[in-house]
């Protein structure tokens, strides 16, 4: 499971001129999931995404975390996140999981990070042509793989 974790000073979903998302300081979490993911890489990586401190501090230091902010989230599941471009000029994407595993994947890793963050989360719309908007605060923008917890 990877995720682009980006801190945003607001970012919003669209889908069919709709907006079916928005918040204001919070994280906007690209999540790409393959099919050998299981719920250990589901509790790993909300655990870490509530904890990480990335917000700034009194001082401007990242000391504090979107639960010390009360900051909110969105999610979008993206399965580009999973593209192989080692050959050639059009990616590959083998690993990305079929949409009949991805779905109760992603449905869990919402229901966890809701868990987490104790609220709720907000996501885009799974399988949909999306518009994704965002001012990046800083820019921060960390890249997760539960493959790679070392």
């Amino acid at each position: 499971m990877r995720v682009v974790l980006q801190r945003v000073r607001e970012a919003s979903v669209t889908v069919a001129g709709n907006r079916i998302a928005e918040i204001g300081n919070g994280l906007l979490i690209l999540l790409g999931i393959e099919a050998e993911d299981t719920q250990e890489d589901i509790d790993w990586l909300t655990s870490k995404i509530a904890k990480m401190r990335i917000f700034s501090d009194a001082d401007g230091a990242m000391n504090l975390s979107v639960l010390d902010t009360k900051g909110d989230a969105i999610v979008v599941s993206q399965f580009t996140l999973h593209a192989f471009t080692k050959k050639g000029n059009r990616p590959s994407f083998i690993k990305a999981a079929r949409p009949e595993i991805a779905i109760p994947l992603y449905e869990q890793f919402i229901a966890a990070l809701e868990l987490q963050m104790e609220k709720k989360v907000q996501t885009g719309e799974f399988g949909a042509m999306m518009d994704v908007a965002l001012i990046n605060d800083g820019p921060v923008t960390i890249l997760m793989d539960s493959k790679n917890k070392c």
